[in-house]
């Protein structure tokens, strides 16, 4: 059986997949604390807005910055925010980065979109 993720405001099938579910103990810099996380989404149900603030923030006690980008998930039918896209996800390459140093963010990472449990429904089909 597999489960159905559907949006918690208007109900429509997401089309996500658990094969596509990153495990829940795997870290991740931006947390994932009250998430689920996938390494893959259906783009046709989803609305991407990027976001680009500058202030402080902390996703994790040892991890803050000034200036936060990243893209909203919005449900492309009631326009609901879901979660976001993060650009943490396991490196895309492998070795060592920009001029010698380990991973960083001069390593290109996989995307992750990660979705808040809250705005999302589970049942299983």
């Amino acid at each position: 059986m597999a489960n159905i993720y559907r949006c918690a405001e208007c109900g429509v099938d997401l089309n996500l997949s658990a094969a596509h579910l990153y495990p829940p103990d795997v870290y991740f810099e931006a947390g994932n604390k009250g998430s689920i996380s996938f390494s893959w989404v259906d783009d046709s149900k989803l609305r991407f807005v990027k976001e680009d603030r500058i202030r402080p923030f902390f996703e994790t006690r040892n991890y803050w910055g000034i200036h936060r980008k990243r893209t909203r998930l919005l449900c492309d039918s009631c326009g609901g925010l879901l979660g976001h896209l993060y650009d943490d996800g396991p490196p895309m390459m492998t070795g060592h980065g920009q001029l010698g140093f380990g991973p960083s963010q001069a390593i290109p990472r996989a995307p992750r979109y990660r979705f808040k449990i809250k705005a999302l429904n589970t049942s299983s089909s």
